[in-house]
């Protein structure tokens, strides 16, 4: 099982199961807005693509960084894995 970070502020997630053709992305970053809150900033769709895009609003980093974590709990829990960092 792997070890999710306390308060992780990004994640990049991959699933891959290449005898179901299954090729799929999940990012997630939390961001300041303008008016003092915080935005859940997610991306996901098919290896290779653009992918979709989903913003949550949330009234503070810690209420965005609650729900990132529950979002990072439920899709390791579906088969997701953590992605090596592009560089």
């Amino acid at each position: 099982m792997e070890q999710i970070p306390l308060f992780p502020l990004e994640a990049r997630l991959t699933r891959i199961n290449a005898a179901r053709n299954i090729w799929r992305f999940y990012e997630m970053s939390i961001q300041h807005d303008l008016f003092g809150g915080a935005v859940l900033v997610r991306r996901w769709g098919r290896i290779g693509t653009a992918g979709r895009l989903r913003l949550d609003l949330h009234a503070n980093e810690g209420a965005a960084a609650n729900a990132l974590g529950r979002l990072l709990r439920l899709k390791i829990k579906r088969g997701y894995r953590w992605a090596c960092a592009a560089s």
